[in-house]
């Protein structure tokens, strides 16, 4: 990796820090049960790159980082944090970026009801400040995010997913939150209409491209701890797959199908499925999308003026399709 995520960050360190302050303080509950969930929450916080990219954005505009700001990316991970919390409890799953989930530790009544706490806290801390803009903006990426979920859900029983549907799930999915964060840092530094569009646009670009990326890794395609296969293993059609099988002769398209619909976690299937995305051009050919996202990202971007926040982005983009996990 050329640059780290500690290094990109350091330009907005103390900002940072007072947002985790900012941040706990938002989570504070007077239930004992609640306020002990809420302290674990946030300890096992990840690489943080959502509020990264509000306070970045809202740079670009020269105004500096202000109390909007703070509450923009305050909203945006509350959200974020109860959707994940429901989707462990949804996906019936124990760990969380290698820590226990709530459900895990707490059971599904209280990991639902954590989620919708969550969401009343994100809710309220916009009402009470009136930052109405700021919330339709995060509402409306939490209900793109349900709809790519339900949209995968009713896709995937068929295994019949074009690039055109793979796209409409993962703009919806992925990069309608990190749409929304460029989008509320703009807002949040009072950018006009024109300028909020755009960034969210941006957004939109680099939250695709980092799940391509993602995709990527299901295929050993860089020295990862992430297991390959994982995601032939749960019967998820990605870009390398669905662009392989548009390659195959009838035979071959339906021989796979069945080894992906039928692998039951079977090693050797999951791999005469690797290998075959593999010698069909479906890494090369997701390789190329990627990048194409990626340098979109980089034009709207260089439509702002040049400033040490936009090389920040620059860096941030770049990390997210050069990251190793």
């Amino acid at each position: 990796m050329s640059i780290s995520l500690t290094q990109i960050q350091a330009p907005i360190a103390q900002e940072m820090e007072l947002f985790e302050k900012k941040f706990r303080a938002s989570m504070k509950s007077k239930v004992l049960l609640l306020d002990k969930i809420m302290s674990y929450i946030v300890k096992r916080k990840g690489k943080q790159m959502r509020p990264m990219f509000v306070f970045f954005t809202a740079n670009l505009f020269g105004k500096g980082i202000g109390e909007a700001t703070y509450r923009g990316a305050a909203l945006i991970e509350l959200l974020h944090t109860a959707t994940l919390v429901h989707d462990d409890v949804v996906d019936d799953a124990n760990y969380r970026r290698g820590f226990f989930s709530v459900n895990a530790l707490w059971k599904n009544k209280i990991a639902v009801l954590v989620g919708d706490y969550l969401l009343s806290k994100g809710l309220l801390l916009s009402l009470h400040n009136d930052d109405y803009d700021l919330l339709k903006i995060v509402s409306n990426a939490v209900r793109e995010m349900s709809e790519g979920e339900l949209l995968q859900i009713e896709k995937a029983r068929r295994l019949d997913i074009t690039e055109e549907v793979y796209f409409d799930i993962i703009r919806q999915k992925t990069a309608s939150l990190i749409a929304s964060c460029c989008a509320v840092g703009a807002a949040s530094a009072g950018a006009s209409k024109e300028d909020i569009e755009k960034a969210r646009l941006f957004g939109e670009k680099v939250g695709i491209a980092f799940q391509i990326k993602d995709d990527l890794f299901d295929y050993g395609t860089a020295e990862i701890g992430k297991p390959v296969g994982i995601d032939i293993k749960e019967k998820k059609m990605t870009l390398p797959l669905i662009h392989a099988l548009k390659q195959a002769d009838w035979l071959t398209k339906r021989r796979v199908i069945y080894n992906v619909k039928n692998n039951n976690g079977d090693n050797k299937r999951v791999q005469e499925v690797i290998s075959f995305v593999k010698n069909s051009g479906g890494i090369e050919h997701t390789v190329k999308v990627m990048n194409k996202y990626h340098a979109e990202a980089l034009e709207i971007l260089h439509t702002f003026p040049p400033s040490p926040s936009r090389t920040s982005l620059e860096q941030l983009i770049a990390y997210t399709i050069e990251r190793e996990k």
